[in-house]
């Protein structure tokens, strides 16, 4: 196998899904096809010259729908071709399937009737509106098939990535539930235990056995275990044993970053929140004071006892000295009275004293409740800073506020969408009735994670690696001190709330974005375009959407656009139309511009004009001459003109680049021309029909070396915005491309340098760009 990966040997293999095809995100590529990625056992294989049965973990890269309708435990014929797998990876090879499967078997009937339960719970979901309806399968069995690419962006920069894994918090909810039931039938202890671990296992084969389940299911049924057989629940210890177990029984576990996660965190809620939900509770200071004084009521009792037989003691004397001492007797009674007087004066003093320090210790107390939920996100926050600065080389200081505003929703979602799941093969309008109160329990966590990426520092970036850890560390060794003594925990906390007003108040006002007088954004979305122009507050006209959903929306964000009265799509290649969802998102559409010499366009073109069906968003094409006003924004289509046809040109995808929509934009201050992915041949073609003028050119095709010479000159451009990815694969912009709008006298701006670019208008005359930073 690996003499034939090495070889990228073409063969015809038999193949056992061990997973369920995913489908792969195509931001940079010109084609749009739908990917799918899966793991599978190689069970035969066909070359040539040989033919071989094997049993072999190889990972399969297809293209096609009908990969998304299969399930694991199949049997697939394919033809492909091998390549040399990933290094470090636990597989023998990756597998480029070419052209559809022929399926050999059906899947096994445990996963039939998995597969009949998400997809129940999926066409249960229907009734929900897009972002709930995504949510709620990954959020209840891990399938995240339908999840809009914002809100999981969302829920990533929130620290609530796990809530779209399925990990312990589900398969808790669900044997306790399972429990609760149980015990309702009034079933004894140990059938609890068993009827509690089949609803686990259940739950497992329908969630699909992830590392973070897999975690989760051991140590639930250590858990049973203990419960039926009356042992003592030690969750360390199973902990300890589910990770010694797992890993010697998956290797590959070992370098998986979900399983790390789930492990830690698991860990730091056994071993920090008890302590610390006890500290802010106040339990911990009571179980002090017991053990300091265990013997009091004993003490109490005993000197009690001695006071009683001190009295009839001195009754006896008395009695016995009576005859000497009347004539003293006064003396001694006012005595007795001062002395009485005096103890009730210290023990009023006594018990205000108790009063007060009682009133102080309560009032630092937070009710049991409270205190877990503050301590359970804590803990698991914390332990697994270490993990996320070595894997993402980020923190998320927001992330205990969002998991503590989120914590009541996720058992109602959990418990509501696994029942619509159940019922769903049966009664799918009582599916449905299920699913709609569960969907405003996610609506809630959408819209929690919505709020938490924007605050400032939601993120906060750190050095990934070794490096990063090591300044972990370091900041842990300074801050563990200081939080230890009072007088410096006051000097923190004075420092940290000047910092947050800092942020809070004083950086937008010195910083905001984007600037006063902003005309056009040119987006930071990666290898493709995006851009905004000014139509009036809280109003953009658009071009093109970028490749990535996430990014054109929050590029849209941080302008404070919430109105889009027209969208211009200028070809529909994947990094110029694939972010139309984000901007979609939450925002109304007046109308979108496409080109009129599209033909080539093929799916990409066929599913633009669904969506804006679907949406009832007129799509509408514009000849040469056409104008529209919007805001301080004049806009005048240049090109294509439909009369002359389409331009070939040496490149694959010349001819859908050539047909780009051509934009004038005029300003008060100046003007910009918008060349969508011109080569060379329509670039000399536009030169050669108009006389065309712009301070500001949005460089054609991201900078590409098809430029011309002639048409750039003739623009007299001053600046050059350039649309581009960090280290993309097309070598954009060429050196070439830079060094001719160098001699010609342009300054370039380039987005993956700079961030999102705004062109400004300056308060005396002419404009200027103003980049954001990386």
């Amino acid at each position: 196998m690996a003499r034939l990966a090495d070889q990228n040997a073409p063969v015809t293999v038999q193949i056992a899904l061990s997973g369920d095809p995913k489908r792969r995100s195509n931001r940079s590529g010109h084609f749009n096809q739908e990917s799918y990625v899966t793991p599978a056992t190689l069970t035969l294989i066909q070359t040539p010259a040989t033919r071989q049965t094997v049993d072999i973990p190889i990972t399969v890269f297809a293209t096609g729908r009908v990969w998304g309708d299969l399930l694991p435990s199949q049997h697939l014929e394919v033809t492909g071709r091998l390549a040399k797998p990933t290094p470090g990876e636990l597989v023998a090879a990756i597998l480029l399937v070419r052209g559809p499967p022929r399926v050999l078997t059906p899947p096994s009937g445990l996963q039939t009737a998995a597969g009949a339960l998400r997809s129940g719970l999926r066409s249960a979901a229907d009734v929900l509106p897009p972002d709930q309806r995504g949510l709620l399968p990954g959020l209840v069995v891990g399938d995240v098939s339908r999840m809009d690419p914002q809100v999981a962006a969302d829920l990533r920069e929130a620290g609530l990535s796990h809530l779209n894994a399925v990990s312990g918090a589900n398969l808790a909810i669900v044997a306790g539930a399972a429990l609760a039931l149980s015990r309702l039938l009034g079933l004894s202890l140990p059938v609890r235990a068993v009827f509690a671990a089949l609803a686990m296992l259940a739950f497992t084969v329908v969630a699909r056995p992830s590392p973070s389940v897999l975690r989760a299911l051991l140590m639930g049924l250590a858990a049973a275990v203990a419960l039926g057989t009356g042992r003592s629940k030690d969750g360390l210890a199973a902990l300890s044993a589910t990770v010694l177990f797992l890993v010697l029984f998956s290797p590959d576990l070992a370098r998986s970053y979900g399983f790390a996660l789930s492990v830690v965190a698991t860990a730091g809620i056994l071993i920090f929140a008890p302590r610390w939900r006890d500290k802010l509770s106040g339990a911990e200071e009571e179980g002090e004071e017991k053990a300091e004084n265990p013997s009091e009521a004993q003490n109490a009792e005993e000197n009690g006892e001695g006071a009683r037989n001190a009295e009839g003691m001195w009754d006896a004397e008395r009695a016995r000295d009576a005859e000497g001492v009347r004539d003293t007797e006064g003396v001694r009674d006012a005595e007795r009275a001062r002395d009485t007087e005096r103890a009730r004066d210290t023990e009023r003093a006594q018990n205000a004293e108790g009063v007060r320090q009682g009133v102080a210790k309560s009032s630092r107390r937070l009710p049991r409740w409270m205190a877990e939920a503050l301590a359970v996100p804590m803990a698991a926050q914390i332990a697994v800073t270490p993990v996320l600065v070595l894997m993402a080389g980020q923190l998320t200081p927001v992330a205990v506020a969002a998991n503590l505003l989120v914590a009541p929703a996720v058992a109602p979602a959990t418990l509501l969408g696994f029942g619509a799941a159940l019922v769903a093969p049966l009664w799918p309008t009582g599916a449905q009735l299920l699913v709609v109160p569960a969907g405003y329990a996610v609506g809630w966590i959408i819209t929690v994670a919505r709020w938490a990426v924007t605050l400032p520092f939601a993120t906060v970036p750190w050095p990934a690696g070794m490096p990063g850890l090591a300044l972990l560390m370091l900041a842990v060794v300074v801050a563990v001190p200081i939080l230890r003594r009072s007088t410096w925990r006051a000097m923190a906390a004075t420092v940290a709330g000047a910092a947050l007003v800092a942020v809070l108040l004083v950086r937008p006002i010195a910083g905001s974005w984007p600037p006063k007088g902003w005309l056009m954004v040119m987006c930071d979305v990666g290898q493709g375009d995006g851009l905004v122009l000014s139509a009036g507050p809280g109003r953009g006209v658009v071009v093109d959407t970028g490749p990535d959903p996430v990014a054109m929306d929050r590029c849209l964000r941080r302008v404070g656009v919430e109105d889009v009265p027209l969208l211009v799509l200028t070809h529909p290649h994947a990094d110029h139309v694939d972010g139309l969802p984000g901007v979609l998102r939450n925002r109304r559409v007046g109308a979108v511009v496409v080109s009129p010499q599209r033909s080539d366009g093929g799916r990409a073109s066929a599913r633009i004009t669904a969506t804006l069906v679907h949406r009832r968003i007129p799509e509408w094409t514009a000849a040469p001459g056409t104008r529209w006003r919007f805001g301080p924004s004049e806009l005048t289509v240049l090109a294509p003109d439909p009369a002359l046809g389409g331009l070939n040109g040496q490149s694959e995808g010349s001819v859908l680049n050539n047909s780009s929509v051509v934009l004038h934009v005029r300003w008060r201050s100046g003007s910009a021309l918008l060349s969508g992915d011109l080569e060379t041949e329509a670039q000399d073609d536009l030169s050669r029909r108009l006389a065309v003028r712009a301070d500001i050119l949005k460089t054609p095709h991201h900078g590409s070396n098809r430029q011309s010479p002639a048409f750039l000159a003739s623009l007299g451009a001053r600046a050059a915005l350039i649309s581009v990815g960090a280290d993309n694969d097309y070598g954009h912009p060429a050196t070439s491309t830079l060094g001719l709008l160098r001699r010609l006298g342009l300054t370039v701006h380039r987005t993956d340098q700079s961030g999102d670019l705004a062109v400004v208008e300056l308060e005396g005359k002419g404009m200027a760009v103003i980049p954001r930073g990386p």
